[in-house]
């Protein structure tokens, strides 16, 4: 799920952005064909374990029997000779048609598909009983307080806790609001950092049935203001650490927007002003009992909303249900094998769905214990996980690159981990850091938050995401299907109906919508206009719809899924399309994991765009020369970053990517920027700096690139 949005100075360990790591690292050729080739080889020749060929022995015994049992019948009443000359002819025109592929695939697949839709028909048990019984969230919850009140439900820093202590104060928020006269269907935004009181205090209003804006705490002035306004939000509860943002925007919005300040007991000084209520003050006189409230909260109702990613404009309100919440997290609980007893570790933002919805669900729906952090740190992820003895810990890929470039020590393998799970981890990183950390298994997912095309890899694949079944396609309808590579339109046939893309074709991923089914709805954004803009109609049937991902995906022959690029991320230079994620994939091996975003940019004269990267290094310690020999031989030359912007700060969104779109604007030009920019000189074959004569040589077509 990739989300964030306005500027973020994120406390990531200096280590992760300066540690000597040897650039000697094997990486893989661009397209990745040949690597993702191998490593498919590797899965299904090398990594095989024995009862998945007892299974797959099984399998052709069965069907062997029957084919013997069929000619048995049919050489007894038709004659041996008749039936072995029957034999033959079928066995030409099937080699002919090339079927026998289908029935090597199946043998291959079945047990990875049985596995995964044993455990699909489990969740879909446990998400019907929770809407046959129409239980919210909260009310979940409230089953493992009565069970276990005394267990530990958050970890904090030195702060524990218990499932009593949670429900307490999540009762405390709601009794304080119902007193102020907020009621079912009022939006309260929560503007606060990670803490136990972020996940207590949305829960609270919950049992309302007050729908809670989730904020990015990194947004400023006008993001911050959208946010606030888009969700039409009524009160915004803010933390005395956000207090500057929240003043600086005071004049921008409705003056009925009411503000509770709260400083969750650190020390901060409240601001003195009659314009925010004081939460604190306001918590130690409110009733710790369940709040009594005629309205009747149902399974459908609306949660939360929470906000996409701001790398591409604005952020978008993605409306949040409890069963939409409740599937989310009953899904990656399901498919990646999670227990009730692991003790789940998140470094991630809760105001996104990765951290707030996957694991602090686990929580809620499970009454798994929780081990949350303030800020993500490089260094400080398994001294965490083995300080809180963690089972299962959630990463995102940008950080598995910081993480792997901390200097290695004698601890990196040692730690209680069963499993991580996350998504975005590239690879051509994914093995070096398994090895280097134990970590056993891995459960890749891909999701939207707003979306219902999601999936999950559940048997370790490297570099996979999750699987389309070639067997049974249809249990869970997703599809990838064929668009236009300039428009991103779908490419429909002579009926008007999509086409589905082939083995090893990349398309646009998307999921088949289906009203009131939590797993298939899609309920889009608080904008409808947004909203509208994510759905396909007629795509295998006139008047069916889709929700469309926007990201491009592959599917190989086994039906595994390996995630290529977002439409309109795709450039042309030099007649030939360019991923920009898989340029930056093999950048960011060369330059030490590093950020690095790559990007199209436009040059007068010029068809297509060229390509250019931003690496944010502070310091200045990447070797242009060392990079551009790198380049030379990962890359074919149409692919390889013509321009390069050196960062000397950061700018990343709440899930730590780099703003592309900013980046792409302000494009090569050096009068627009303090950056060093450098042009790949084609006759030198090395990187040299871009001054306001060569940018104009350039763009004049005196200088070609």
């Amino acid at each position: 799920m990739q989300n964030g949005g306005g500027t973020a100075k994120a406390k990531v360990s200096a280590k992760s952005h300066s540690a000597d790591v040897e650039c000697g690292k094997s990486v893989e050729v661009y397209g990745g064909s040949e690597g993702t080739n191998a490593i498919r080889r590797t899965r299904f020749s090398k990594t095989r374990p024995l009862r998945v060929l007892i299974r797959q022995l099984l399998i052709a015994a069965m069907i062997f029997a029957v084919l013997v049992a069929l000619g048995a019948v049919v050489g007894y009443f038709l004659g041996w000779i008749f039936l072995v000359q029957l034999m033959i002819v079928a066995l030409v025109a099937y080699i002919a048609a090339g079927k026998w592929k289908w029935w090597y695939v199946a043998a291959m697949t079945a047990p990875r598909d049985l596995r995964a839709l044993c455990k699909y028909i489990g969740l879909l048990i446990q998400i019907k009983y929770f809407q046959r019984k129409n239980l919210t969230l909260s009310q979940i919850f409230q089953q493992h307080v009565k069970k276990h009140p005394n267990k530990h439900c958050i970890l904090f820093e030195d702060q524990e806790w218990t499932f009593a202590q949670v429900e307490e104060y999540s009762n405390k928020i709601a009794n304080i609001f119902k007193s102020h006269g907020y009621k079912k269907g009022d939006k309260v935004a929560l503007f606060l950092e990670n803490k136990p009181e972020f996940v207590a205090t949305w829960l609270g209003l919950s049992k309302l049935g007050v729908i809670v804006p989730l904020i990015n705490t990194n947004l400023r002035l006008t993001s911050l203001v959208h946010s606030i306004t888009v969700a039409k939000t009524q009160a915004v509860i803010f933390g005395t650490e956000l207090s500057q943002a929240m003043n600086e925007i005071l004049d921008k919005i409705e003056s009925e927007v009411a503000l509770y300040q709260i400083s969750c007991n650190n020390n901060n000084t409240p601001i003195v002003d009659q314009k925010y209520h004081n939460l604190d003050a306001l918590l130690k006189d409110a009733a710790s009992t369940p709040p009594q409230i005629k309205d009747k909260i149902n399974h459908h109702d609306c949660l939360v909303y929470i906000y996409t990613s701001g790398t591409t404009g604005l952020p978008k309100a993605a409306v949040i249900s409890n069963s939409r919440y409740i599937f989310i997290a009953a899904a990656i609980s399901w498919l990646s094998g999670f227990r009730s007893d692991d003790i789940f570790y998140t470094p991630l933002p809760l105001y996104h769905t990765a951290g707030g919805c996957m694991t602090i669900g686990q929580m809620l729906l499970y009454g798994s214990t929780i081990v949350i952090r303030k800020k993500f740190s490089a260094s400080g992820f398994f001294s965490d996980c083995r300080k809180y003895k963690c089972t299962v810990a959630q990463y995102i890929g940008e950080m598995c690159r910081y993480i792997l470039a901390v200097p290695p020590n004698d601890k990196d393998p040692v730690h209680n981990l069963r499993m991580i799970f996350g998504n975005g981890l590239r690879p051509q990183i994914w093995t070096e850091f398994t090895k280097r950390f134990a970590i056993e298994s891995v459960r890749e997912f891909y999701g939207a938050t707003e979306g219902n095309a999601n999936i999950v890899n559940i048997d370790n694949t490297v570099g996979a995401i999750g699987f389309i079944s070639r067997i049974i396609p249809s249990v869970y309808p997703i599809s990838i299907i064929k668009v236009d590579p300039n428009t991103g339109e779908p490419v429909r046939d002579a009926k008007g109906l999509c086409q589905t893309c082939k083995p090893n074709e990349p398309g646009v991923f998307i999921g088949k919508i289906i009203p009131n089914n939590p797993s298939r709805a899609f309920l889009g954004y608080v904008d409808k206009e947004a909203s509208k803009k994510k759905i396909v109609y007629d795509v295998f049937h006139h008047g069916d719809s889709a929700f469309l991902s926007g990201d491009i995906l592959v599917a190989d022959e086994f039906g595994y899924l390996f995630f290529k690029d977002r439409t309109g991320d795709t450039f042309r230079w030099k007649g030939e399309n360019v991923s920009t994620a898989e340029v930056e994939a093999v950048m960011s091996n060369l330059v030490d994991y590093k950020d690095v975003v790559v990007f199209g940019v436009e040059i007068r004269g010029q068809e297509g765009r060229a390509g250019m990267a931003a690496i944010l290094d502070p310091e200045e310690k990447v070797d242009l020369n060392v990079l551009a020999n790198g380049l030379r031989k990962t890359l074919p030359s149409y692919a390889r970053p013509i321009f390069i912007r050196i960062l000397s700060k950061i700018d990343l969104t709440g899930t730590y990517k780099l703003k592309k779109t900013d980046l792409q604007q302000d494009g090569f030009d050096p009068s627009k920027v303090s950056d060093n920019i450098y042009y790949l000189d084609s006759s030198r074959g090395s990187y040299e700096k871009v001054t306001k004569e060569i940018y104009t040589e350039i763009n004049n077509g005196n200088l070609r690139v």
